[in-house]
């Protein structure tokens, strides 16, 4: 028996804008005429992994840096984003889709992030959660190929039929990243939810002075992560 679908999956809401003209558009031209749901599905996903480039250091605090259509637009954003991106794509389409949540131990980062950051530990990593053939499946558009190309990880893949999330080893079979506890599912991105966890994972003071950067920066970009030494 097919699971009923809540309404919330399908309907954009004001930062998963899945009506904006531009996330139509993208989605139109990312399916390329298909209409096959599986294929429209993986044809998404690539287009945010590859298209959309991972930065750690965007915005984080307030609904439009997670605004579906702003991330197409800046191109770039962190886990959180692109997963925000993906699902109002797949809205767009008419496949109902959701933001998950989890927490990652990451054992391949660059020392000046885990350094800022003071832990390995990633809370309220982003993923998408597509309903298809009867059944939710995770897509996890978060690194594009260049960053995998330089930490030594092979692309994650999506086939529309199995959970894709990321690999425990990198290519050198080392250790790569681990799940440690998933946070739920959601229909829109839960801002202050995220921002209180990163609170008490990271400390209060130091989100705070994240904050205080962002804003002195006014969009100018702080730190490359693609020119930091990677571990």
């Amino acid at each position: 028996m097919t699971e009923p679908i809540d309404q919330a999956y399908l309907n954009p809401t004001s930062i998963i804008d899945s009506d904006h003209p531009a996330i139509i558009a993208f989605a139109q031209k990312a399916i390329d005429g298909s209409r096959d749901i599986l294929d429209q599905a993986v044809k998404i996903y690539l287009a945010v992994r590859d298209g959309i480039r991972y930065d750690p250091y965007c915005p984080f605090y307030r609904p439009e840096h997670y605004r579906a259509s702003n991330v197409l637009k800046i191109g770039r954003g962190y886990c959180v984003c692109k997963a925000a991106l993906l699902c109002a794509l797949g809205r767009s389409l008419g496949i109902p889709s959701r933001v998950g949540f989890a927490t990652v131990r990451n054992h391949l980062a660059t020392r000046q992030l885990l350094e800022r950051q003071g832990s390995d530990l990633f809370v309220y990593h982003g993923y998408t959660d597509f309903f298809l053939n009867g059944k939710w499946v995770k897509a996890t558009p978060a690194f594009n190929k260049e960053l995998c190309e330089r930490h030594k990880v092979a692309p994650l893949e999506f086939n529309g039929l199995e959970d894709s999330v990321f690999q425990p080893y990198n290519l050198d079979n080392h250790l790569y990243m681990e799940y440690t506890e998933f946070l739920g599912t959601y229909a829109d991105i839960p801002v202050d939810i995220i921002v209180a966890g990163w609170e008490k994972a990271y400390g209060r003071e130091k989100v705070q002075a994240w904050i205080r950067e962002l804003e002195e920066a006014q969009g100018k970009t702080i730190w490359n992560f693609y020119q930091e030494e990677v571990l």
